[in-house]
């Protein structure tokens, strides 16, 4: 007696092809860096009121936590946090505005005040993970200082003595080699995730590894970018009371814009949007 095969043996399943649009991570040059400043800036000439709510925010954020950590030390990890929880969110009202100008509306700051309502969920999901990166970044520095000083857990103070204390290089090469690899990890992740969220609504793993893919295949661009960036905000930190925020947090959100829009490119675009 001859025995049925189930229809999966001879024709196996095969899921029907999607209509989704599918994105490309397009290579980069280092010009390009230039090109998305250079958009950050036109953007925030736009509309300079807008740039400068959002930067007197940015700026706010710097005085809260330099204020705590010359008062407060031990409390410095917990603002960051708090800053890392507000910061994204403020920065994705600078890439409305952006992505607003390049569909030839007109960006509104009410609007961009509430553009993430959309996108709670994946936004929450995106910062939670950079919070938990954060907290395991300020744990594992405090781990290098206790095992080369052998003192058991330092305050932050202890650490800030020892990180700019030439004799200790040993112990500067460790801690930056540490510190490194978590913020490079960081900004791998974050690079292009939220304005990704913002323009397409995806969830916050989809858009974290689309980051990630980002920074691999353009590794050079990227460090280029992320040097820029740690640039121009150091910079911006050495003027009187950080007052250089209030221009350069802006000009980086529009142009972290403009480097999401160069480096992730989806063969379907909506009416408006630019190619």
């Amino acid at each position: 007696m001859s025995q049925i095969q189930p229809a999966h043996a001879e024709h196996p399943y095969t899921p029907p092809p999607t209509d989704a649009p599918r994105k490309t991570i397009a290579p980069l040059h280092a010009g390009d860096v230039l090109r998305w400043l250079a958009a950050g800036v036109r953007d925030l000439v736009a509309h300079p009121g807008i740039g400068a709510f959002y930067g007197g925010a940015f700026w706010l954020m710097a005085l809260v936590l330099g204020a705590v950590f010359r008062s407060s030390p031990q409390y410095a990890m917990s603002i960051a946090s708090g800053c890392l929880l507000v910061g994204p969110f403020l920065a994705m009202g600078l890439y409305d505005v952006s992505r607003r100008r390049e569909q030839g509306l007109q960006p509104e700051l009410g609007v961009s005040l509430t553009c993430w309502d959309a996108n709670l969920r994946s936004m929450g999901m995106l910062v939670l993970l950079l919070i938990v990166l954060e907290l395991l970044w300020g744990r594992a520095s405090l781990v290098v200082f206790a095992v080369f000083f052998n003192t058991g857990m330092p305050s932050t103070t202890g650490v800030v003595q020892a990180v700019f204390n030439p004799d200790n290089w040993e112990f500067i090469a460790v801690y930056a080699l540490v510190g490194g690899g978590f913020a490079g990890l960081v900004f791998s992740i974050a690079v292009v995730s939220i304005p990704l969220i913002l323009d397409r609504d995806v969830d916050a793993i989809t858009a974290a590894i689309t980051s990630l893919e980002v920074v691999y295949s353009n590794p050079g661009v990227m460090l280029l970018w992320g040097a820029l960036i740690t640039l121009l905000v150091g910079g911006a930190l050495l003027l009187p009371w950080g007052a250089g925020l209030l221009v350069v947090g802006p000009l980086l959100g529009h142009a972290s814009w403009h480097a999401y829009r160069g480096a992730v490119q989806w063969p379907l675009l909506e009416p408006g949007d630019a190619p």
